[in-house]
């Protein structure tokens, strides 16, 4: 196996570079560099030179013998001068050397996947947070690197087994006189465990928190959509003018409200009567984003929104036509309420994410374990042993595919490279 390395912080120029290097030959190439092996998992100072002898920093070095160490490799950190020269130096010098070579996107992690340092529902946590932008993203990726729902996965697959054991002794010895077909207590525990898993089923998804919660503005021409858009987004994100018909597409900011992710979407005013070609495309997207919405707010007239919208009076701070019954009154100009929807969208959208550091599952984890729900509820209304057998084989396969026991290289090629060149 290669011996890989990468640079594992930051971008240069840093105050500090960290360069990781994982494998077989992570000993040779640090005696390389620095001409001698310090002592296990304590920080040296060391000069660094390639094979000329030409000197190419002072850093911190750290030997990592495996497998008790993150990718269950030898592994050694080089803690640099942050500056774009010294780690391309450093760079040539370790690609210089036989059995080395650069990483490739998400390789650390895999060989970490590979080596059962992590499973591949902590790899996903993982990847989460990389990616987290909000304190709600964090905590739920965190709960999830850390091994929270594999510990739940865990917990299942032996109680499955456990039912599974069951069948099979029933199955073995059912014209044996001593053994009762199913113990009296098979389909409590069964039924138990299905609901569990129809518990996390119920659970807002990941997607959700990526995503954020999707909130579109929607109303005729002029009627403030765009003022409050920028007003809720706090930028100059959309173009505002008296004149009607200035928005003629969908415009989407993601925006953290709290800790909680939203998406913000302004639309083309909805009327009738389209001025042209450019102009009825974009009130076709915006019906298209009514129905993908989690909330609609009405700017139109009273009771003309989608069903479940908020009715919005906007533009209070000037005459216009008032709401009888409106949610909110608002003026994005002077700020006369802002504060009051912003609350209360969070206070909403809240409902609708995962509760904060409780894993949620990717459309992928939920996928599995659908699968494994469908096969235990079969099971349990099934009177045919070896078709209950069966049910609990599968759903314990759903079990394993979650954590990785069993995959496929096309999912892990996937989940990997999604991750940036030095994890």
């Amino acid at each position: 196996m290669d011996t890989i390395f990468a640079l594992s912080s930051g971008p240069p120029p840093a105050a500090i570079a960290v360069v990781r290097i994982s494998g077989p030959d992570a000993s040779a190439a640090l005696c390389s560099l620095t001409g001698r092996l310090p002592p296990p998992r304590r920080a040296q100072l060391a000069r660094l030179a390639d094979r000329e002898g030409m000197v190419l920093d002072e850093a911190l070095v750290l030997w990592l013998p495996g497998p008790a160490t993150a990718t269950g490799e030898d592994s050694a950190e080089l803690h640099l001068h942050g500056g774009r020269a010294v780690v391309a130096a450093v760079e040539r010098a370790l690609a210089a050397i036989p059995g080395l070579r650069q990483a490739r996107a998400g390789e650390f992690t895999r060989r970490a996947f590979a080596n059962g340092r992590i499973d591949l529902a902590q790899a996903e946590g993982l990847a989460d947070l990389l990616s987290a932008e909000t304190e709600l993203q964090r905590r739920s990726a965190i709960s999830m690197a850390g091994g929270a729902f594999s510990g739940t996965v865990e917990d299942w697959r032996q109680r499955l087994l456990e039912l599974a054991a069951l069948v099979e002794a029933a199955l073995d010895f059912s014209d044996e006189d001593d053994v009762a077909p199913l113990p009296a207590s098979f389909p409590g525990k069964l039924g138990q465990l299905t609901g569990d898993l129809r518990d996390w089923l119920d659970r807002p998804g990941a997607e959700k928190l990526r995503e954020g919660f999707r909130v579109v503005l929607a109303g005729p021409p002029n009627s403030g959509k765009s003022t409050l858009f920028n007003a809720l987004v706090e930028s100059e994100a959309a173009i505002t003018s008296p004149l009607a018909g200035t928005t003629r597409d969908v415009i989407v900011r993601p925006v953290a409200l709290d800790g909680i992710p939203f998406s913000f979407v302004d639309t083309a005013g909805l009327h009738a009567d389209p001025s042209d070609m450019v102009e009825a495309i974009g009130i076709g997207r915006a019906q298209e984003e009514l129905a993908e919405a989690d909330l609609v707010l009405w700017l139109g007239p009273e009771g003309e929104g989608p069903d479940g919208a908020w009715e919005i009076e906007a533009q209070c701070d000037r005459d216009h036509a008032s709401k009888r019954h409106p949610r909110h009154r608002v003026s994005a100009v002077t700020g006369e309420g802002i504060g009051a929807l912003r609350a209360d969208l969070v206070a909403i959208a809240s409902k609708a994410m995962p509760r904060p550091g409780v894993a949620a599952l990717s459309a992928h984890q939920r996928h599995l374990l659908a699968e494994a729900w469908a096969m235990l509820s079969g099971a349990a209304g099934e009177g045919d042993l070896l078709l209950v057998a069966e049910s609990l084989r599968s759903a314990r396969l759903a079990f394993d595919r979650l954590t990785g026991r069993a995959g496929t290289e096309d999912m892990l090629d996937t989940l990997f490279g999604r991750f940036c060149i030095g994890k």
